[in-house]
C-alpha cells in the first residue's frame, strides 16, 4: 500500500504499531475494540500534538481503561513521558464535562434562541475537548481534526480495498 501523504504514512506506521500489541487468540469483539483503540492513539500521535482535541482524545482513551496506558505508551514510545503530565490534568476535567453531559436528560423540544449558537453547540460536541474551547480556536481544532480523520479514512479505504 502506498500513502499519499505524509500525515497518512505516519498514521499508517503508528496504527500498526498499536495493533502489533494485540492477543492473537483474541475474539472478534476484542479485535474490534483493539483496532478502534490503535487508530484512535494512532491518529492523535500524528502530526502536531499540541493541538486540544488530540490531547482530549489520548486522555479520552487513558481516562476510559487503565489497561490503555500501555497501548499509548507503546505508540507514543518516549514522548508519552512528556505528554502523561498533560493528561492527568486534562482526563479529570474530560470527566467531569462528560459526565455532566451523561447526567443532562436531552430536553423534548428547545426552541434554539439563535442558529449559530446551536451549531457550534453542536460542532464543540462533536470535536473531542471541543467544550472549552472559543470560537476561532474551534473552527482552527475542526479543521485539523478533518483533516486527520480523512487521512484516517484514506488508509482505511486502501487497506479494506487490498483484503
Amino acid at each position: 500500500m502506498k500513502a499519499r501523504s505524509s500525515l497518512e504514512r505516519e498514521f499508517l506506521e503508528k496504527w500498526r504499531k498499536g495493533l502489533q500489541i494485540g492477543k492473537e487468540d483474541s475474539t472478534i469483539l476484542e479485535r474490534k475494540d483493539a483496532i478502534k483503540l490503535s487508530a484512535d492513539v494512532a491518529i492523535a500521535a500524528t502530526k502536531n500534538a499540541a493541538t486540544h482535541w488530540r490531547r482530549a482524545l489520548l486522555c479520552d482513551v487513558v481516562s476510559e481503561n487503565p489497561t490503555n496506558k500501555h497501548v499509548v505508551e507503546h505508540i507514543l514510545g518516549h514522548k508519552f513521558k512528556n505528554t502523561a503530565t498533560r493528561l492527568t490534568a486534562c482526563s479529570r476535567r474530560i470527566l467531569r464535562i462528560s459526565q455532566k453531559r451523561r447526567q443532562k436528560a436531552a430536553p423534548r423540544r428547545v426552541v434554539p434562541k439563535s442558529r449559530k449558537r446551536n451549531r457550534s453547540r453542536a460542532l464543540r460536541m462533536l470535536v473531542p475537548g471541543g467544550e472549552e474551547m472559543d470560537g476561532v480556536l474551534l473552527l482552527q481544532e475542526t479543521l485539523d481534526y478533518i483533516v486527520s480523520l480523512r487521512a484516517q479514512v484514506d488508509v482505511m479505504r486502501c487497506l479494506a480495498s487490498i483484503g
